[in-house]
């Protein structure tokens, strides 16, 4: 028999009936259209729903299969080359395959939904599309904003999806928001925390936080959490020891890091913001990962196998991780050799970066490299002449450094020497400002 289920914000727990969901027809033949600047969607309201209330959903009694997502950036361009049709493959294809095939109860999606905060047209209908073919499954969604997305566009009309099963959190406003399931071994807890910056949390706990640390410190210190059941927070930060890749926003200084022993109350903390798949080791039992991206989105990853991750969780402490191996539509790679030996490949569809190694730059080198790899994306040459002049070290790093460190070897190419500490101190509060 199913059990139910409780949808909690704060300490409220309230009833409601199940939503009706058909898998017969399409959702946007079922009724209402709603229109929104994040994407539009079909919901049914139930009509005994009082308002400011929160559902109550069923789920299997069978142990939880969650299927943990981040960092889709649908929409993005890479080089000036749209990414839609496989960021549209890699969500209706792979990903429907995989939730077909493994049966997930939930799916979460740990932000970085969009690329851009005021997302384009193509971007918000592959979302609508995706978030419907999960609503026909009968999944639960569990969606937060992160650093790209706009929170308060991303969350609109979040009570309305909350009738079909997606739980979208709304910008922090001094409570996590919870959403509660429940299987054979009792209930599990998820805490909703978009993408948060100490300014945003400083109204709520006072203005003596001053980083992010101190803002998740605070956050999670009045954040009420029974210990003896399962708890999964989702979030959008940076955690202390985690590796980069060249695709991700680089905050000044390293002031974003917040340190992973704030969670120990959780049993998962399931990230997003990092494109690398990682799991950060903590002295206790808690498993923070991030997943990483479907997609490569740089060339930093262009060796990365990209997974899906997906968790079997059973008793409390008893969590199971597989990684199941994603294939995307078009590979990311690098090509470095000469011009000779890449012109007796076969032509591909992979998006390229190539670097030649030739001394001399041959003509229509471009036009030749295109007609074996049409989605050349970048070309460049390491020989002799550019290690010389540091052009290919240089091309490299830069997108690995800091806004401050780009500062500083700006600033000493220009003067010939370093600037001083006042110096730096009055551009670290301007780009404080600017980022936050």
């Amino acid at each position: 028999m199913a059990q139910e289920v409780a949808h909690l914000i704060g300490s409220e727990e309230v009833t409601g009936s199940t939503p009706v969901i058909s898998s017969e027809k399409s959702l946007r033949n079922q009724g209402l259209h709603f229109l929104c600047p994040v994407f539009y969607f079909v919901w049914r309201i139930d009509k005994n729903r009082k308002k400011g209330y929160v559902r109550i959903d069923q789920v299997k009694e069978q142990a939880m299969k969650i299927l943990h997502l981040s960092d889709l950036h649908l929409g993005k361009r890479l080089n000036e080359f749209s990414l839609i049709e496989d960021q549209r493959y890699i969500l209706m294809e792979e990903t429907l395959r995989l939730i077909e095939r493994k049966n997930p109860e939930a799916v979460i999606l740990a932000g970085d939904i969009f690329d851009k905060s005021i997302a384009g047209l193509e971007a918000i209908t592959l979302l609508e599309e995706f978030l419907e073919e999960l609503v026909i499954r009968e999944k639960k969604v569990l969606m937060i904003a992160g650093n790209h997305d706009s929170v308060e566009r991303l969350s609109f009309g979040s009570s309305f999806m909350q009738a079909k099963g997606i739980y979208n959190a709304k910008a922090y406003g001094g409570r996590v928001e919870k959403v509660s399931l429940q299987d054979e071994y009792g209930k599990l807890h998820f805490y909703l925390l978009p993408f948060i910056k100490p300014v945003s949390v400083r109204r709520f706990w006072g203005e003596d936080i001053g980083s992010y640390q101190q803002a998740m410190q605070r956050i999670l210190e009045n954040c009420s959490i029974n210990k003896e059941e399962r708890n999964i927070l989702i979030t959008h930060q940076f955690i202390t020891g985690a590796s980069r890749t060249e695709s991700e926003e680089i905050s000044v200084g390293g002031t974003d890091n917040i340190d992973g022993s704030l969670f120990r109350d959780f049993d998962y903390v399931a990230l997003g913001h990092l494109h690398r798949a990682q799991n950060i080791y903590v002295p206790f039992d808690t498993m923070i990962r991030y997943p990483g991206t479907l997609l490569k989105y740089s060339f930093s990853e262009s060796t990365d196998d990209k997974t899906f991750s997906l968790l079997d969780i059973r008793e409390k402490g008893n969590i199971e991780l597989e990684e199941l191996p994603v294939k995307a539509l078009r590979d990311l790679r690098v090509y470095k050799g000469s011009l000779a030996n890449l012109l007796q490949e076969e032509s591909g569809e992979d998006y390229m970066e190539v670097i030649l190694t030739d001394e001399e730059q041959l003509p229509d080198t471009l036009a030749r490299v295109r007609k074996i790899y049409p989605n050349l994306m970048r070309l460049s040459y390491d020989n002799r002449r550019t290690r010389t002049l540091g052009i290919e070290e240089k091309a490299e790093n830069i997108e690995q450094l800091s806004p401050m460190d780009l500062f500083r070897q700006f600033y000493r190419e220009q003067n010939g020497g370093d600037c001083n500490g006042e110096q730096e101190g009055i551009l670290r509060n301007l780009i404080e400002e600017i980022w936050g």
